[in-house]
């Protein structure tokens, strides 16, 4: 049985599936550069594994600024495992009410802005609630999910509402249901799973897609490029130049905090 083959075969499905939501990907860079070029930014949210997707998505070679990644250390830390700051604490931190609202009380909001929320399950209560405040708030929220999982789970809130609810668009990894992909003879469960392949398709595809509309639009991204392609001085002067712009376009998202609501609210 040669497992390696498999599970190779089944990502090239998922790249078959990904590829068919070429429409809607192309909708949610529309979206998302439109937030960029207003000056403002896409707020990108994963709990547990789902942070992959939003630090894939910036910062890292081949990314750009325009987008806040908001990563909760109490829900993503797993490298402990157990004990202190472990896993059954972050799991267990992902379904408590009213954690979303208070993450996004850091933040100025504005319509213009743009969200990205990551869930496999789309089930879990702090990523439903993230997308729901930012629906509230007027904000286009674009869902990275797993439909066939998220089809065929439960929420985990009371009114039995998913991610898929309060999201303008739904994108879907192409993962199975319970996301492992491999079944070992003699082996009771699954192993190896294939949501974080979708998943890095779909967000690198966006990212692609926006950096063309953004150079179209006469606004070309500065792109964090490694040395070995561009230089070392160059990759400085870009690495310093995108950094400094996250820290302008991050700073109009906190000078008003607090304040009265202004007119883009």
């Amino acid at each position: 049985m040669d497992v390696i083959h498999e599970y190779l075969t089944k990502c090239r499905k998922i790249i078959e599936v990904v590829e068919k939501q070429s429409e809607l990907i192309r909708k949610a860079a529309n979206l998302f550069t439109a937030t960029i070029l207003a000056g403002r930014m896409v707020h990108v949210f994963g709990s547990g594994h789902s942070r992959i997707m939003v630090e894939e998505m910036w910062p890292r070679y081949g990314s750009f600024p325009g987008f806040n990644p908001i990563v909760e250390l109490s829900l993503t830390f797993h490298n402990l495992v157990v004990g202190a700051n472990g896993q059954r604490q972050a799991m267990f931190l992902e379904n408590v009410p009213g954690l979303a609202e208070r993450i996004l009380r850091n933040f100025d909001l504005s319509t213009l802005d743009t969200a990205l929320i990551i869930s496999s399950s789309g089930c879990n209560i702090v990523p439903i609630e993230m997308a729901e405040n930012f629906q509230r708030k007027g904000i286009r929220v674009v869902a990275l999910l797993t439909k066939k999982h998220a089809a065929n789970s439960s929420s985990k809130r009371k009114d039995g509402k998913k991610l898929g609810d309060f999201a303008d668009i739904i994108l879907d990894t192409g993962a199975p249901l319970g996301d492992a992909m491999i079944k070992i003879p003699n082996l009771e469960t699954p192993v190896s799973p294939g949501s974080t392949i979708g998943g890095a398709l779909i967000v690198n595809a966006i990212k692609a897609e926006v950096a063309r509309l953004l150079t179209a639009a006469g606004q070309p991204p500065k792109v964090l490029s490694s040395a070995a392609v561009v230089g070392a001085e160059k990759a400085v002067q870009l690495f310093e130049s995108a950094y400094d712009e996250h820290a302008h376009r991050l700073a109009g998202l906190y000078k008003s905090v607090g304040n009265p609501v202004s007119p883009h609210h």
